[in-house]
């Protein structure tokens, strides 16, 4: 089977994922445990019926089996061999498709290698063996930041943990919470299951932090500076670190997460998930979602919470039997820097350098606090219909930095009819859609006037006695 080192190497990343001995899951599929160990080393193909008792086993949509994993280390493949450095191998995409599924490990290992140099190239910290340990002070294992380490646990997971939404669930009946006092029940449990008690303090006596707990005097100093809806979210946060320790721990051990930086970051964006699920719990906020038509900013004004709050909830919704839409979401500043990114959709965001200028997230900053809609297709064919608004952080006096990011949110062209955005856009013959790529580098769009750089693998010829739009990019004939 054609598949089988894929699906042998997945079986054993989620066996290792739920920390089971082979010995273990081997008996929950009532097969011997050599037998599975063929399955893992790809000697064995996994049957249809032991993929269906894994997915039931581990509560797991079948799909996990399917090949977005392998995809996207082949797509950081193409990008890595892609650069100027290795002089135009002569890879085909086959090429490392074999050597990916073969050699997953190994694979993964010239990514990170690569990204090592890269930051080293840079002139930034780039860890070695004699200064980088498993857990390296500076936070960085192998040329992978910590947010890289987090971004690829949460695209594992699908950016779905149902321990985390079931604690918040039992939390609004254990504490008797009420949605139209949100913060004062969530300031009475916090002194009543926990024994915190919760300041608001002025904004100079905080030396700069929102949020700050002490764990010896049991209180927590939140800032005047908050907004009633940040003080919600800063307070279920806290909420989360103290109730779901033992789940943020077991999450945070996650292999894909090599240092001590990462699993604290991790532990910080789960307690995260869990305050964005408390705030607007599950069902609720997905039948209010479907009664808007996905309507981000009439979600905020009923839960209460900011434009990128929404955002990032919309993408949790992926409860088996209840799913929302598959969202793709990515955060920008406006250097271009990617500092968030998650994919339902099968989108690509580029692991190394800049993503496509294209892409309406980018434009968003030309026109602030307007959502910008955008039809868009991939050099593959795919389709997408995409939203895009910057937004602003920053609260405080005349002298408190304010920054701004733009968030992208995107979803198969076939989804696009249920969302409030696509009224008036005819979705069966789009006069417009926008043709983006990945990243300049990968992009076999030659003829696009914003193309920064060669396509790798084309032969760059430059006439000096002509100019087009781009130095790249001749003129049209």
């Amino acid at each position: 089977m054609s598949d089988g080192p894929r699906l042998g190497t997945k079986v054993r990343a989620l066996r290792r994922r739920e920390e089971l001995t082979q010995k273990e899951l081997a008996a929950r599929l009532e097969i011997s445990p050599s037998y599975l160990n063929l399955i893992e080393h790809n000697h064995r193909p996994l049957t249809a019926p032991l993929l269906i008792k894994l997915a039931q086993l581990f509560q797991i949509d079948i799909t996990t089996f399917a090949t977005d994993d392998d995809r996207r280390l082949v797509e950081d493949l193409i990008e890595v061999f892609g650069d100027p450095v290795f002089d135009d191998p002569d890879f085909t995409t086959k090429d490392l498709g074999e050597f990916a599924g073969t050699h997953p490990d190994m694979a993964r290992a010239v990514v990170k290698l690569y990204g090592t140099w890269l930051r080293g190239r840079g002139g930034g910290e780039s860890p070695d063996d004699s200064q980088a340990g498993d857990d390296d002070p500076r936070g960085f294992t192998m040329g992978r930041l910590p947010s890289e380490e987090v971004s690829d646990l949460i695209q594992d997971r699908m950016n779905y943990f149902p321990d985390l939404e079931a604690a918040a669930e039992r939390l609004w009946g254990d504490g008797r919470l009420d949605s139209t006092d949100l913060y004062g029940s969530l300031v009475a449990w916090l002194e009543d299951a926990h024994k915190v008690q919760v300041e608001v303090r002025p904004v100079g006596s905080m030396h700069g932090a929102v949020r700050r707990f002490d764990p010896r005097r049991r209180t927590l100093h939140l800032s005047r500076v908050l907004a009633p809806r940040s003080m919600n979210f800063q307070l279920a946060h806290q909420v989360g670190l103290l109730g779901c320790a033992d789940i943020l721990e077991r999450l945070s051990k996650n292999q894909i997460l090599s240092s001590a930086g990462s699993r604290e970051l991790a532990r910080v964006a789960l307690a995260n998930y869990f305050a964005g699920a408390v705030l607007m719990p599950y069902q609720e906020f997905k039948d209010h979602a479907e009664a808007t038509r996905w309507d981000v900013e009439l979600l905020g004004h009923h839960f209460r919470t900011s434009f990128e709050q929404v955002c990032h909830r919309m993408t949790t919704l992926r409860r088996p039997g209840q799913e929302g839409l598959p969202w793709h979401l990515v955060r920008v500043d406006i250097a271009g820097n990617i500092s968030k990114h998650f994919s339902a959709t099968g989108i690509r965001f580029p692991r190394f350098g800049a993503g496509c200028p294209l892409w309406n997230v980018y434009r968003a900053f030309q026109h602030p606090d307007r959502i910008r809609v955008q039809l868009s297709q991939m050099p593959d064919g795919n389709e997408f219909f995409c939203i895009a608004r910057t937004i602003r952080r920053g609260e405080g006096g005349f002298k408190a930095a304010h920054t701004v990011h733009a968030i992208g949110m995107g979803v198969a062209l076939e989804h696009a009819d249920q969302l409030v955005y696509s009224e008036g856009v005819d979705l069966a013959h789009p006069a417009r859609i926008v043709p983006i790529g990945v990243t300049c580098r990968l992009c076999p769009r030659e003829l696009c006037e914003q193309r920064a750089f060669p396509q790798t693998g084309t032969p760059l010829k430059v006439d000096p006695n002509v100019r087009g739009r781009s130095p790249f990019v001749g003129p049209r004939r």
